[in-house]
């Protein structure tokens, strides 16, 4: 199973063929009901079979293409879920999610896959990272609302000692250079240094090493960045520190004893608020917008599509669980719209916020009833004015 990630979203979003099968069904994690998930889920495999066969494709060939989905039916994967599945089928992709929201039960036929439903879970409950700091052990993750991840980071040190190490091996070459000039072996290292002060330049410089390796894993990013450590740690790290977006709050403890859920749990209490603030004040702006008419905003989706296509929305809002079906052509810059989907529609909500995204913007779904005037999606654009048929 993959891990659903911005990264993930782009594979799919770049996998255009035909068929394209997205199965979007709710799951039960426990007790009897969890009896209904594999129920659901033959339901769901029979209306795929009939679109497929009803697209002309011979059944012998609906039954292959659908075999992937079918053998994850077993007992094992049904005591393995979370609250929703959604799995994408193509003629080169197979992938499958278990996601910690209910999702709505759905198959879709097209030539690309349906992603709307997981714009929640990628991008509204936004992204933060945590730094899990010990003299022993040092871990990174990046996390989203319903999820923590341990990420690599090229040349992090694992631990004070190899740090000093390292050092050491620095001191022994200086060492070396030095004495074959003259100097005598005891002039290197300075004198007369108490221990407890020569320790916090040790895990002062450790802090250094840290930061240096995040430096380049950070580079252009804006998400906030949580310190998990023991206190006294807190003020050496930040003399080190050169993130821009590392928070005054942190997880106060030893992150060695600290587990993975509770550490997600801790660090989401924190950010929680910032990114509804940012929600909140992307509203606002909106509004303000919206009511100077200036241009710089709009509900009108008939602009937003292809404001969205060539990258000049810096904020959208669509609607959860709404559908607008149509077509989009780039060329001409024409938007069609019907009441219910017609032979290769897309929904214009879901081609909107995915382009949104890739190309950069902030992408919030949100209930109907934080829609203003009753809108199916609004738009903060990026530069001035903005004419369609520019």
């Amino acid at each position: 199973m993959a891990i659903l990630s911005i990264d993930e979203l782009k594979t799919l979003v770049e996998s255009r063929q035909s068929p394209s099968i997205s199965l979007y069904m709710p799951t039960q994690k426990a007790g009897l009901q969890i009896r209904q998930n594999p129920i659901r889920f033959k339901n769901l495999i029979r209306e795929a079979e009939q679109r497929l066969d009803d697209t002309g494709m011979r059944h012998t060939e609906v039954l292959n293409f659908l075999q992937p989905a079918m053998k994850l039916d077993q007992s094992d994967f049904w005591e393995q879920q979370d609250h929703g599945l959604v799995i994408f089928i193509s003629p080169q992709v197979f992938r499958y999610y278990c996601l910690p929201i209910e999702l709505p039960e759905l198959v879709v036929v097209s030539n690309k896959f349906y992603l709307q439903p997981l714009l929640h879970v990628i991008q509204n409950d936004g992204k933060f990272y945590v730094l899990a700091f010990s003299q022993k052990d040092v871990r990174f993750f990046e996390g989203m609302r319903y999820s923590l991840n341990e990420v690599e980071v090229d040349n992090m040190p694992k631990n004070l000692e190899e740090v000093l190490q390292e050092d050491d091996i620095q001191k022994g070459v200086q060492h070396r250079i030095s004495t074959s000039r003259g100097q005598q072996p005891g002039e290197f290292h300075g004198q007369g240094s108490p221990d407890r002060d020569k320790h916090q330049d040790d895990i002062l410089q450790f802090c250094h090493a840290v930061d240096g390796a995040l430096h380049e894993k950070l580079r252009e990013q804006i998400a906030p960045l949580i310190l998990a450590a023991v206190e006294y740690l807190f003020p050496i790290y930040r003399e080190a520190n050169t993130y821009a977006h590392l928070l005054e709050s942190g997880i106060n403890g030893n992150p060695e004893f600290i587990q993975p859920q509770v550490l997600h749990e801790q660090a989401w209490q924190i950010v929680e608020p910032l990114f509804h603030q940012s929600e909140q004040e992307a509203m606002e702006l909106y509004q303000q917008l919206a009511g100077e008419g200036t241009g710089k905003a709009t509900s009108n989706i008939k602009e937003i599509i292809p404001a969205a296509y060539y990258q000049r929305i810096d904020s959208l809002f669509v609607c959860v669980g709404q559908q607008i079906w149509g077509k989009f052509d780039p060329d001409a810059m024409t938007v069609d719209l019907h009441s219910e989907a017609a032979a290769d529609d897309e929904d214009m909500l879901d081609f909107a916020a995915i382009h949104t995204l890739l190309n950069g913007g902030t992408v919030y779904a949100v209930s109907p009833e934080k829609m203003p005037n009753g809108a199916s999606a609004v738009a903060i654009f990026r530069y001035g004015d903005y004419n369609p048929s520019s």
